[in-house]
């Protein structure tokens, strides 16, 4: 495994449930958020925390299947999955989804040859579908997104009365 390699599954490992340097991580800032704290829109025009969720589910779920050799599109689930009935069963499964999503990324990641590291994604340079640059740089993006949109979870989860 080459450093790059080690360092991406340590960060993506910190962010999900770890201790990042930049803040809470993800399962943190998730822990003791009652679906309807998750569902709401404390910020007009802005994301609730479930759709953040199922969000970065689903782009976790799409780089999966990049690394797995499937051409890169748009994620199967979209790029913001519509949150459905609000429940307490529907919100657990949503953070399950994203835990699995997580773990099957840092398997796939683990098992990926050091070649592949350095193959492009895609046909053309498309950032808003993280295209045009090698698999290094993909998994980068995955963890700027990830990183980015933790931030915006800490800030409505205080907007929702969990400091």
């Amino acid at each position: 495994m080459s450093d790059l390699q080690a360092a991406l599954i340590q960060q993506f490992s910190a962010t999900h449930d770890g201790d990042p340097w930049y803040g809470s991580s993800r399962s943190r800032l998730l822990a003791g958020l009652t679906p309807e704290q998750a569902a709401a829109h404390p910020i007009r025009g802005g994301h609730s925390i479930w759709e953040l969720v199922l969000h970065m589910t689903a782009w976790t779920n799409e780089v999966g299947r990049r690394l797995e050799g499937h051409p890169a599109a748009e994620p199967r689930e979209g790029d913001w999955p519509t949150v459905p009935t609000i429940s307490s069963e529907a919100w657990d499964s949503a953070q399950a989804a994203l835990g699995a999503a997580h773990a099957r990324l840092l398997v796939t990641m683990t098992a990926l040859p050091p070649a592949r590291w350095a193959e492009r994604v895609g046909r053309s340079s498309e950032p808003a579908l993280g295209t045009g640059v090698s698999v290094a740089g993909m998994l980068v993006g995955l963890a700027q997104h990830d990183a980015y949109h933790a931030g915006q979870l800490a800030l409505l989860r205080r907007a929702a009365g969990h400091p």
